[in-house]
């Protein structure tokens, strides 16, 4: 199967400016994203993020209006959205694939998943497209993974997605996970890479070998902290090592969709803030950011101390 790839910069870099892209350059950004070869782009959270953030823009809420606006520009075949159950009621769903949304995934944790079970069912009944994010995948034992990912794909899920939320995965680690989670389910398996060691691409390529077949990525890697996969390279990799997804890729305008974001969203650039490189060697969520101040030595004393490391 060759790669899904999904391009989660409207998302996931909108927690760098407060998911507050202008809906004439998201229109822009979505519509040069799928002449590059994407094949859905994820528009927008519904309904906010796992930890509420005050005044939200187009890509944090999910509006119908702002869906529908996505689907007229690019088709509903490729407009994707992304949700927390406890954000959502049974409404929503609905709400969203009438406005054009045709692709779903819904975020479960490693306990109390099972309301999310619900919101599969009713996805894939609607006719989406549907999958699950394991967030913040680097903290789920071996069991949680196995245990989750069967009960949702019996619940309908059709692929499974381990994000490494707090960007502390190494290749290994990605490959015997996405092993894992194809030896459990026998779907296809994706990551979302964050780049917090610099391993995105490495981890990407190490899923890829054990069998992942679909990748987020985003323009310049913009998304949280030190942002994700970054796209330019990604589909660079893919067009040079797999003919399938190169005959359907075109470079040219994943570039010009660079210079386009560098030129209307100052946060889109390329960024390390050294907190979250600690964030990523310690295995610490993001939540955890504001308590690493001071001094260098004494932000790694904090670090160790919150991640139990002696």
């Amino acid at each position: 199967m060759s790669m899904v790839n999904i391009d989660v910069t409207l998302r996931d870099g909108g927690y760098r400016n407060g998911f507050d892209f202008p809906l004439g350059y998201a229109l822009k950004h979505a519509k040069l994203s799928v002449e590059a070869g994407f094949d859905w782009v994820e528009i927008a959270y519904r309904k906010g993020s796992l930890v509420p953030i005050p005044n939200l823009g187009i890509t944090g809420r999910g509006d119908d209006d702002y869906i529908a606006a996505m689907a007229q520009e690019i088709g509903p075949r490729h407009v994707a959205m992304i949700l927390h159950p406890k954000n959502i009621t049974r409404d929503d769903l609905p709400a969203m694939y009438a406005a054009g949304a045709r692709l779903v995934r819904i975020i479960l944790p490693a306990k109390g998943y099972e309301p999310g079970l619900d919101y599969i069912r009713q996805a894939r009944d609607i006719g989406f497209t549907v999958g699950v994010n394991f967030a913040r995948i680097t903290q789920w034992p071996g069991r949680d993974v196995v245990e989750v990912a069967a009960a949702a794909t019996d619940a309908g899920a059709e692929f499974v997605y381990l994000a490494d939320s707090n960007g502390s995965l190494s290749p290994m680690d990605s490959a015997h996970l996405t092993t894992l989670t194809k030896s459990v389910t026998g779907r296809p398996v994706g990551l979302h890479a964050h780049n917090n060691l610099g391993l995105a691409l490495a981890n990407a390529i190490s899923a890829e070998a054990a069998g992942a077949t679909w990748m987020d990525s985003s323009i310049q890697g913009m998304g949280k902290g030190p942002g994700n996969l970054i796209a330019e390279q990604w589909l660079a990799h893919l067009d040079r090592t797999d003919p399938e997804a190169a005959a359907r890729l075109n470079l040219a305008p994943v570039l010009e969709l660079a210079d386009l974001l560098l030129a209307n969203v100052p946060e889109g650039r390329p960024s390390l803030p050294l907190p979250d490189l600690v964030l990523g060697r310690y295995d610490l969520p993001v939540e955890h950011r504001k308590e690493l101040v001071g001094r260098h030595g004494e932000v790694i004393a904090t670090a160790r101390t919150l991640a139990g490391v002696r």
